[in-house]
């Protein structure tokens, strides 16, 4: 049994698209802002790249590249001082820039190092933390993703959740746009009866749109407010690299990829509602209880139903491994756009990296 292709050596768009990378001049999610208190550093990769992401004492968070500049030891061993990174072994220590700021032991007559690390741009949004892997004098201009709804006092209720598939992000992405998988939650039915109403790439954009029956579980089913929203249609979204969704304009989501390697990906899960109703009744829930509630249905409902496409996801992942050079007759036409979007911007990263 052969390796898949390289890149360079696919000889298809498919074979291309199971091995791009994401172009890393956009900001990803990359850590739940919870999970990163005050003093606290973890590590994070992208693409192969290991990065220490960290929170000083006045609560800003930073990322560097993950090793000390003297023997390479992964940074994240260490400690947070103040509002530096301090390697464990030598406790040489490190500002949001990646300068080399301190040397606690004694020098030998020599002078301070002139080394440094790579430093990365570093925000928080929307209980995510958010890194910009790529050419840092871009940061500013690509923006992470404005969800209005997450905005404000009367923002709507979100709890976001992710999980770690072992699969090419690449697989996610035709997964939760392409909808003729309906079959795999038969017993969630989150989406019903799709049919393709729209099909189209717009710049770096692919738009899908399918007539649907949305949200009809027997559970998840009762919470709906039909009065109020149209659950007969669903609009998505491949707007590179994120994706997202919009059902009514009431129910939404978004997903963003953090591509750890070449076959392991890490997914966040943004589903947030204007308003639930209380189950046989016309009563909306109360925003106060929408939070709570939605934490109770990702555990007992999303989670079992994402757990679906991720066993289904790592299973293609190990199916492309051995059968890369069979052909796939996908037929729903939007596959072949996402695949397309996804190898078009790689080739213009490996362009402007000067590789092949």
């Amino acid at each position: 049994m052969s390796a898949p292709p390289t890149f360079a050596d696919a000889r298809n768009r498919r074979q291309k698209a199971r091995v791009a990378g994401l172009h890393p001049d956009y900001w990803y999610a990359v850590e739940h802002a919870r999970a990163l208190p005050r003093g606290r550093a973890v590590e994070v990769k992208f693409w192969n790249q290991s990065i220490a992401l960290f929170r000083g004492d006045d609560g800003g968070v930073r990322a560097l590249e993950n090793r000390c500049a003297h023997r390479h030891l992964p940074l994240t061993l260490g400690s947070v001082e103040g509002c530096r990174l301090t390697c464990m072994y030598h406790g040489w220590s490190y500002d949001e820039s990646g300068r080399l700021a301190d040397v606690p032991h004694d020098r030998f007559g020599h002078p301070m190092p002139a080394v440094g690390l790579r430093a990365y741009p570093a925000r928080v949004r929307y209980g995510l933390v958010w890194i910009f892997p790529g050419d840092p004098a871009l940061a500013s201009e690509r923006r992470i993703p404005d969800i209005p709804e997450l905005e404000g006092r009367d923002r709507w209720a979100c709890v976001p959740l992710d999980f770690t598939w072992r699969a090419h992000h690449s697989l996610i992405v035709d997964n939760v746009s392409d909808f003729s998988h309906a079959w795999l939650h038969r017993k969630y039915r989150p989406f019903s009866d799709a049919r393709l109403t729209r099909c189209e790439a717009i710049g770096d954009r692919v738009y899908v749109g399918y007539q649907t029956k949305v949200g009809r579980g027997k559970i998840s089913g009762l919470f709906v407010d039909r009065r109020r929203v149209n659950t007969d249609a669903m609009d998505l979204c491949y707007e590179y690299p994120y994706q997202w969704s919009d059902t009514g304009g009431k129910i939404k989501h978004w997903c963003f990829f953090l591509p750890i390697d070449e076959r392991t990906t890490r997914t966040f899960f943004l589903f947030y509602f204007e308003s639930l109703r209380v189950p046989l009744t016309r009563v909306r829930i109360p925003r106060a209880l929408m939070t709570p509630l939605l934490r109770v249905a990702n555990r007992l409902l999303v989670a079992p139903l994402l757990r679906q496409d991720g066993a289904a996801v790592e299973a293609e992942q190990q199916a492309y491994e051995t059968h890369h050079a069979l052909p796939v007759p996908d037929l729903n036409p939007a596959v072949a756009l996402f695949q397309q979007l996804t190898v078009r911007k790689w080739e213009e990263h490996l362009e402007r990296a000067g590789g092949v």
